[in-house]
């Protein structure tokens, strides 16, 4: 008896859900969340995962969803618009039209060939709450809610047989920590053999590792790797100033692009020295081995003041912080940082270099974020001429407008006449 033969499995019985007429109208436009506060009615109460059919007041089917007690969004929308039966060929569905979407990906070659990238990304995909990555041989189902736990005796069959994996770990939301979980716990193997050490893939024909068991997210930031290309194009001879490096993606693909140095610096001694061990893996590429790399564990804002203090200049300055802004609430600060790091990074940015700053924050929109950057940059007495602003990766889509939260701008600063 396996792990999955042990969960519980979802009530044979649906419930039934009617919700407000506001609730209804962004439902009807594809929203996949319906928060508790927005819930008239429910037949009975539901464990986590059961499935739960939404009516509007005239009892008419609006969707079908994933019943979550245990939080604000108290069910996952799955299917709207007309009714649907929600079994194993429904997941096998969702899941082959998500591989469908990353064929680019998943059929690369040469240089490059990529065996990291996101093959499910929850509500974006159709399927709220579960996010799926393969890194090499290695797959991760990353559980943001405790509904998917008694459908995970259908998923994890349907993943192993459509993903090039022979594991399958399993990494959890903070917010289950404290819930019933069934025997289930952080890094346990779904799937074949344990997981013990850092997983070695290739993004777009160089070298990295992922710590599935502890990293962040599920063991690497797989979103920025168009960035990341994009500054290995334009990173020929430069000096390459790495900010929030943290496995140190940037650095590395700015060396295989010919950099003459790259300096990256975190906060994270750990990151830190994956992104040392993530160079060195990459020694076999000329242009790599020539690229001169240093670090600096330490706190970004004031490692960018004391370059500026020393007068530091970079070609090429990196900047991707963390997410500033997990509430309504951090915006106004979040946005502050945004500009505090333009205003200090534009300092470091070599007469016709380039700045690149990313964000993470899905409440921060793109207007705003620029905004901030700009702003930034004009209060160290520059203005930026933009060569490009980038969003979400093919295997990030967008499903729904809270979905988009990725943005970056390049960009060449030009100081002002006095």
């Amino acid at each position: 008896m396996t792990i999955l033969d042990r969960l519980p499995a979802p009530s044979a019985t649906r419930l039934a859900v009617r919700v407000t007429p506001d609730a209804a109208r962004h439902i009807r436009a594809g929203h996949p969340w319906i928060f508790d506060n927005s819930i008239r009615s429910v037949n009975r109460d539901g464990a986590p995962g059961d499935l739960a059919v939404v009516f509007d007041d005239d009892r008419q089917f609006l969707a079908i969803g994933l019943w979550d007690p245990h939080s604000l969004i108290r069910l996952k929308v799955l299917h709207h618009g007309r009714p649907a039966t929600v079994d194993a060929a429904f997941f096998r569905s969702r899941l082959t039209t998500a591989l469908e979407r990353r064929v680019s990906l998943t059929t690369s070659s040469g240089d490059q060939t990529t065996t990291g990238y996101r093959i499910v990304h929850g509500e974006n995909d159709g399927l709220p709450g579960l996010v799926v990555d393969r890194y090499g041989h290695v797959g991760v189902v990353k559980l943001y809610s405790a509904a998917w736990i008694p459908h995970l005796a259908v998923i994890v069959p349907l993943l192993i047989e459509l993903l090039p994996v022979s594991s399958l770990v399993l990494r959890l939301a903070r917010s289950m920590a404290e819930q019933e979980l069934y025997g289930l716990s952080e890094g346990m193997s779904l799937h074949g053999p344990d997981v013990d050490r850092p997983v070695e893939f290739l993004e777009l024909g160089l070298k990295f590792e992922a710590d599935v068991i502890h990293g962040q997210k599920t063991g690497y930031f797989l979103d920025q790797r168009e960035n990341r290309a994009l500054v290995r194009d334009a990173a020929k001879g430069a000096r390459v100033l790495d900010v929030f490096c943290c496995t140190g993606g940037f650095s590395v693909h700015a060396a295989a692009g010919g950099a003459r140095s790259a300096h990256g610096i975190d906060s994270s001694p750990f990151a830190i020295q994956a992104a040392e061990r993530n160079m060195q893996r990459n020694q076999n590429n000329a242009s790599v081995a020539a690229c001169r790399f240093g670090t600096t564990v330490g706190e970004a804002f004031a490692e960018l003041e004391r370059l500026a203090e020393s007068r530091g200049r970079f070609d090429i300055v990196v900047v991707d912080p963390p997410s500033f802004a997990r509430a309504a609430i951090n915006v106004p600060r979040a946005i502050t940082a945004y500009e505090r790091l333009a205003a200090l990074a534009v300092t470091l940015v070599e007469r016709d270099g380039m700045l690149v700053q990313a964000s993470c924050s899905s409440r921060v929109d793109e207007v705003d974020f620029v905004r901030a950057v700009h702003a930034g940059a004009g209060r160290s007495g520059f203005d930026l001429e933009e060569i490009r602003r980038t969003g979400h990766a093919v295997d990030h889509p967008i499903g729904f407008t809270e979905g988009a939260y990725l943005k970056a701008v390049f960009a060449r600063p030009h100081r002002r006449a006095k």
